[in-house]
């Protein structure tokens, strides 16, 4: 249907009913809350005095790390950090001399908070009217999948109770926090991992929104109108991994999810109906299994070791594990035919669901079950010789793993739990965010345990000083800067909002400052180019500030013509490293003398003298045509419209 949006075309099969139906978001009770992360522009690290940037090329120095989880004061361990530690993972750490020190190598204390970080977080908190805390502590969140050398990451609460309106609507702010970034992964070799400690310890201001949101669209609106207050600090980074969106997200019937690490802000919705679909069909194969007479009770931990059914098999997955002397182990799953094999959001069924965990658990390759075979070499006589073996009926689906019989019953063990969770219908859990907007399971719901005080940081005294320090600063509210670009920049109101949308307004105005190219073209390629050069898979993350102000200078001195930026800038992005002028040179952009433009103008008309004596002055759009053939990229549009324009007023038709 085109024309329609997504939620528009979008239909589900409603666990009550038989037939598609729309959506109806306040039927299903959806309720989303938003955790945006967003790394500050400082000088310095939030624990000590490194530069807060990321290295390129080999790393300085390395050093190897096994982590564990530790108790709470309590005496508790938090699940989720023991199911990082289950994975039995060790960590390869990367650092250089430049961004990392020994604070973040956990050999040294933690320096005092960055107090320049805590004055931009104060002044975000601040324009979305929350309460800042009267004294700020340093608390420890268990984490320990290897982006912590410590195995927890430092974090503290700066304000509480704030709020912002969006489409009318009041959407409160439950706290505005300041916390250390974590290392950043660059590879996994089986049980090691790879990890650059550069980005750790970078400063991110963290804003949690209530569940009061309660459609996708809401979703992207809420956080699109933080991502503008942060940006009208002016003390925020831009660029790709300098934010990401984590959602919690439930519905009626359904149960709390977390979804981490939204790269991309259109994404956001997307997400958000994935999820909705996936809850609701969970919850539809939950009553579906009531009804087939399905059981916990019936979910054994009983394994069979099915090698020998498998031992000729023309499946290469298999063959290639039978041949390193790996088992194939089986379970039956009683009553469960035909729902591992349901889709619960596009190319996500229940099957791969269990398969996820499978992974995590049990470091296992995947799983094999009887809803998708035969199929992978497979044969209808292996299946059938499968659940003979088994002892499954008709109704039941037999999962079955290849791999070291620990790491198979472990992989088992998993999927039986996912298949008692289905049974109920929806399980708490955390999941990665995929970048089709589909998400993956990535490890169980963070405890209370998780959570503890810092005792190398002393608390900072929030002053009522520093608050009216900073109220007397607070930047130019968005709202307020777009209808100043509207008036100062006659911009119309759609490209001013698209500039605010984008982040860009600030370097919108400097180049229109000290260029003195037109808002409109500047606006223009800030926002619609940009988009163009992405959609065509350009880097677009590579095209840095400094880079484009140089283009317009470019052409505000005359160098480059207009027309010729997004050949320029997607020259540029192509060729990493590369100048302007070599740019320049390789697509023949060099802007055309006054000379050599009115002769290519004066050998059009003569080669057209028929036609202008034919449609005299409404020849222009012809003659403007095949001469902006021949120099664009070379000549400004306006200079060649206006010199045709004034030869051809000079002719007699």
């Amino acid at each position: 249907m085109p024309g329609k949006s997504l939620i528009e075309r979008y239909t589900i099969e409603l666990p009550t009913k038989g037939d598609h139906v729309r959506m109806n978001y306040e039927e299903i009770g959806l309720k989303v809350g938003l955790e945006i992360h967003q790394q500050l522009d400082t000088s310095t690290k939030l624990f000590c005095s490194c530069k807060p940037e990321l290295f390129k090329g080999e790393p300085e120095f390395t050093f190897l790390r096994r982590l564990r989880p530790t108790q709470s004061e309590l005496g508790q361990i938090d699940p989720a950090a023991y199911f990082e530690f289950q994975k039995g993972v060790r960590v390869l750490y990367e650092a250089d001399s430049e961004t990392s020190c020994l604070v973040e190598m956990d050999e040294e204390p933690p320096h005092p908070l960055s107090i320049e970080a805590l004055e931009i977080a104060l002044t975000a908190a601040l324009m979305m009217n929350a309460k800042p805390v009267d004294e700020i502590h340093t608390m420890r969140k268990t984490v320990i999948d290897g982006s912590n050398t410590t195995g927890f990451q430092r974090t503290c609460v700066v304000a509480l109770n704030g709020e912002i309106k969006v489409g009318g609507k009041r959407v409160p702010i439950q706290h505005v926090s300041l916390e250390e970034d974590a290392a950043r992964k660059t590879g996994e070799e089986g049980t090691l991992i790879r990890y650059r400690i550069d980005r750790l310890g970078i400063p991110l201001i963290e804003i949690a929104t209530a569940p009061v949101i309660n459609t996708p669209e809401e979703a992207g609106e809420v956080a699109l109108a933080i991502g503008k207050i942060l940006r009208a600090t002016g003390k925020v980074r831009r660029g790709l991994g300098t934010i990401r969106q984590d959602l919690n997200i439930s519905i009626a019937g359904g149960a709390l999810t977390e979804i981490k690490g939204v790269q991309e802000l259109e994404l956001i919705p997307l997400v958000v109906e994935y999820e909705v679909q996936r809850q609701l069909n969970l919850i539809k194969i939950s009553r579906e299994l009531g009804q087939t007479g399905a059981r916990e009770e019936d979910l054994q931990e009983e394994f069979y070791d099915v090698t020998e059914v498998f031992r000729e098999t023309q499946c290469k997955v298999i063959r290639k594990s039978l041949d390193k002397g790996q088992r194939v182990l089986a379970v039956k799953l009683p009553k469960f035919s035909g729902f591992l094999g349901r889709e619960l959001m596009p190319g996500i069924r229940l099957g791969t669901e269990m398969a996820d965990r499978a992974r995590f658990w049990g470091r296992v390759g995947g799983i094999f079950h009887t809803d998708e075979l035969p199929a992978y070499g497979i044969t209808v006589q292996e299946v059938s010789m499968l659940k003979k073996h088994v002892d499954a009926g008709e109704k039941d689906a037999v999962v079955f793993v290849v791999d070291t019989l620990e790491n198979a019953k472990d992989a088992l063990r998993a999927v039986l739990e996912r298949a008692r969770e289905a049974l109920k219908g929806v399980p708490e859990e955390t999941r990665a965010a995929n970048p089709d907007g589909t998400t993956r399971y990535m490890r169980p719901r963070p405890g209370a345990a998780r959570m503890y005080p810092e005792t190398d940081i002393p608390p900072i005294q929030v002053t009522e000083q520093l608050i009216r320090k900073i109220f007397a600063s607070l930047p130019e509210p968005p709202e307020q800067k777009l209808q100043r670009l509207m008036k100062d920049y006659r911009l119309n109101q759609k490209l001013a909002s698209q500039v605010m949308d984008a982040g860009v307004a600030e370097l919108f105005e400097t180049i229109v400052n000290e260029s003195k190219v037109s808002p409109t073209t500047v606006a223009v390629f800030l926002t619609e180019t940009v988009k163009a050069l992405k959609r065509e898979g350009a880097p677009v993350e590579r095209l840095s500030e400094s880079i484009i102000r140089e283009m317009f200078r470019a052409v505000g001195s005359g160098e480059l013509a207009k027309e010729a930026l997004q050949d320029a800038a997607s020259w540029l992005l192509r060729n990493e490293g590369r100048s302007l002028k070599e740019a320049i040179d390789a697509l023949g952009l060099r802007t055309l003398s006054m000379d050599e433009l009115e002769e290519v103008i004066d050998k059009a008309i003569a080669s057209n003298k028929s036609l202008i004596e034919k449609s005299g002055g409404k020849a222009f759009s012809q003659i403007m045509g095949i001469v902006m053939r021949e120099v664009r990229g070379r000549a400004n549009a306006d200079l060649v419209s206006e010199i045709i324009r004034r030869k051809l007023q000079k002719l007699s038709f």
